[in-house]
Parts: structure tokens; sequence; C-alpha cells
């Protein structure tokens, strides 16, 4: 009896050794098929170069996407792409752009170069308000608008995760430029950089690493809880991004905390991640122009008149100013101190 329970046990462990074996067969062929439907690829971004996408979050000890989570539906491709934030009533900022400094955008190497959208929340508008933007997109469809958000400057973090959650969804790019509707942006210059720039973890703005937070008044950061200072950050009048930290952004859009400044918000979800973080004085993005100088790329906080008369001086004599102006001195952000003392402004900088 002994020696036939032994045989029954021995059957028993070929047959279930013959099952795992037809089952690796069928896992190993499954995954053969799947890899070779994947869609190919644009312009080879740094985030789409492999055949499964890399997972950000991981890299840094962050939230893990999903294992099947299907790729983004790519709609077009551009090496750079522009998101201005604007809002429903600005009608004629978004004009004098178009009329300035994107004006040439759409012609350039047969339009693939730049892609530019105007974004703009319309949830709870009014129905005047959103039949002129449903015209303007119908005349110029460069609008890129979001009906399930308020535009409002307490919601602008909101705003600005969700147009980087879209884009990476829809647009195959290697950067991308965010600015204000008060921006002006020497976008020649601007493409020349990001040619020879890697297309890796870039963050590239105007720095500020010594800001206390706010306690009252419209920054008011009642949620800000990691220390007195904000944490380093790229001051949000414009700065640049490649598209593998949009897609960082965009995995891991339901883990962040939104607080009240959105650029503010952008340098808090990118302090614990590897990226390197290049400081431009030729970006004068901070709360009030510094002036006007000839190597500026971009300058935050301008009028129309401004934005008309740098486009017209460019046009006629090759460069941003009439007459060139500063108004407060700027500064090398320094990385090798704590950044409450980083920021020390002085003379013949831009």
């Amino acid at each position: 009896m002994k020696l036939l329970r032994l045989l029954c046990r021995h059957k028993t462990a070929v047959g279930l050794g013959g099952l795992s074996l037809f089952g690796v067969v069928l896992l190993y062929l499954a995954k053969c098929t799947s890899e070779g439907l994947k869609p190919s690829q644009g312009w080879g971004l740094p985030h789409q170069q492999q055949a499964a996408p890399p997972r950000p979050g991981g890299a840094v000890g962050g939230p893990q996407p999903p294992a099947a989570a299907p790729a983004p539906a790519l709609e077009e491709a551009a090496f750079l792409a522009v998101l201005v934030a604007s809002g429903p009533k600005y009608t004629e900022r978004r004009s004098i752009i178009r009329s300035t400094w994107l004006s040439g955008a759409g012609r350039r190497a047969g339009g693939s170069d730049v892609w530019a959208r105007f974004v703009v929340g319309t949830g709870g508008l009014a129905g005047e308000e959103l039949h002129a933007l449903e015209l303007e997109q119908s005349r110029h469809r460069d609008l890129l608008l979001l009906p399930e958000l308020r535009d409002s400057y307490e919601n602008l973090t909101a705003k600005v995760l969700a147009m980087y959650a879209w884009l990476d969804r829809h647009l195959d790019f290697r950067f991308v430029l965010k600015a204000d509707d008060d921006t002006f942006v020497r976008l020649d210059v601007l493409l020349d950089e990001l040619r020879v720039k890697e297309p890796r973890r870039l963050y590239w703005g105007f720095f500020s690493g010594r800001g206390r937070v706010k306690s009252g008044g419209k920054w008011k950061e009642n949620a800000w809880l990691l220390c007195d200072y904000y944490l380093p950050y790229a001051l949000g009048g414009g700065y640049v991004l490649s598209a593998d930290l949009v897609r960082y952004l965009r995995l891991s859009r339901d883990f962040l905390n939104l607080w009240q400044s959105e650029d503010v918000s952008l340098g808090a979800w990118l302090a614990p991640v590897d990226v390197r973080r290049v400081h431009d004085p030729r970006f004068d993005t901070e709360y009030k122009s510094r002036g006007c100088n000839n190597k500026y790329i971009v300058t935050h906080k301008q009028s129309i008149e401004d934005m008309l008369e740098k486009h017209q001086t460019l046009a006629k004599e090759g460069k941003l100013c009439k007459e060139e102006v500063k108004l407060r001195l700027s500064y090398i952000y320094d990385w090798s101190v704590p950044p409450s003392q980083c920021c020390q402004r002085k003379d013949g900088i831009p």
C-alpha cells in the first residue's frame, strides 16, 4: 500500500509539472504577441523610446502606474509645445501674442517645430462667454479649452496640472514652455538653445529658493506645512520642462498636493526627483520685470504696448530693446549654499 501511494503522488507531481510548463509557454507567446502589436513612435522622445514606457514615479519611490495601462493616443507631434495660461476674457492679450512672438511659429519647418495653445478653463461660463470662445476657436484653432475647470486664480495650480496631463496624452513632444499671457518670448533663441540641450529631466527658468511662505493676501498658503520657506522653484511667468517630467507629473497627478501658487507647487512636486535645475537670468519672470535687456529670452509682466514695441524693434533692428533699462538687480543662483542664501542680487547680471 505504501508503494501504491508513492506511485500516485509521483504521477500527480508529473501532471502538475506538465500543466505549469504549458502555462509558461502560453504566457511567453502572449508576451511576444503583445510586444509585436505596439504602435510606432513619433519623435523618439525619452519617455517613448523603450518598448514599455518607464515609470518616473518608481525611480524616486513614487506611485506606480498600472502594469497594463494603455499608452497615450498621440495625435500630433512637435519639438516644442507652448502652453500659454490665459483667461476667458483676455481676448486682446491672446491676439497680440498671435501677432508678435508667436506669429512665425506655425511656419517653422512645415509647422512641426512649434505647437502652441492658449489654455482656458470653461467650467461655469455663461453662454455668451462660452460662445465668444467658440467663435475664437473656430477662427484660430489655437485654444485648449478645459470644460471641467472653472478658470480662476484659486484654480490655477489645478489648471497647470490639468494642461500638462492633457499634453502628455495628446502630443508627441520633447520640451514644453509654460508662459502667461503677459509674457513675451524670444522663440527663435529658445528653439536654438533647446536643440543642443539633453531632452531629459530638464527644469529651466529663473529660480528662487529664499521665498518665505505667504501668510496673507493673494498668495496666502494655508496648506503649506513643509517649512518656513518655499522649496526652490522656477518662477511661473515662463519656464521649460522636458517631456519626461511632464509624463511624471501626469502619472503622479492623483498623489500631488495643490498649493495656492502653481510655480511653488511645481517646485515641490519635483523636489525629490532627480532633475537638472537650470537657473538662467535671461528669464525675466519675477512678479515685476527687471527692465529690458537684449539678452532676455523670456520677459514677464508685459503690457500689450510692451509686446508690440519689442516685436517691432526685433523686426527693424534685430534686438529686443529700443534702449536697455535696468529697474532692479538680478542674481545667479548659488546651488552650493542653503536655499535661504541662494540669491544675492549683484550688478553686472542681466
